[in-house]
């Protein structure tokens, strides 16, 4: 397993983010250290960009998260709130609601814990497992089409950014045990 959490940047290519937001990464960064946005709250970043800049509610998230990553505000993995945060997801074929019920049969034998929520009936299932030390893991899934989902797994609330690769490691071997 890695030693190493990608930051914010490393999954989106910088052609996806000129094409979505009209400028390059870097020509964010550069507009956002101008208007001193290293000093700025996390919503307030974002809502500078997509209210004043005009750049879609998601983007704006990405280029946040992102541009707080580059200036050492935030750790990758880390949460507005200062938890750490591990996702993982994959494509399987089945519908979303046999996704999440075998998705949350593999948690629960992994974990021992029953989800303390499990909604079957949602366009985007999911089940939320919480555990003793105030961590949780929240499984979904949500439709492609074409008899195919997208499953996710998040472990959240850690204090740390300590174990991230090794957790999503350990996710991402639960993810293979479903389809």
């Amino acid at each position: 397993m890695g030693t190493s959490v990608e930051g914010s940047t490393e999954g989106v290519g910088d052609g996806a983010v000129l094409g979505a937001t009209g400028r390059e990464r870097s020509e964010w960064f550069a507009l956002l250290d101008r208007a001193d946005a290293a000093t700025w709250r996390h919503k307030d970043i974002a809502a500078w960009l997509s209210g004043e800049q005009g750049v879609d509610a998601w983007w704006a998230q990405h280029l946040t998260v992102a541009y707080e990553q580059a200036r050492g505000i935030r750790e990758p993995g880390q949460r507005q709130d200062g938890t750490f945060e591990a996702s993982v997801s994959r494509t399987v074929a089945l519908d979303p609601a046999d996704a999440l019920q075998a998705l949350a049969a593999v948690v629960t034998a992994e974990l021992g814990v029953e989800p303390l929520a499990l909604n079957l009936t949602a366009k985007h299932p999911t089940a939320r497992f919480p555990l003793d030390s105030g961590e949780f893991v929240l499984a979904s899934a949500s439709p492609l089409g074409d008899g195919r989902s997208s499953i996710g797994l998040t472990w959240g609330r850690m204090t740390d950014g300590t174990r991230l690769a090794e957790v999503k490691g350990e996710l991402r071997e639960w993810l293979r045990a479903v389809g």
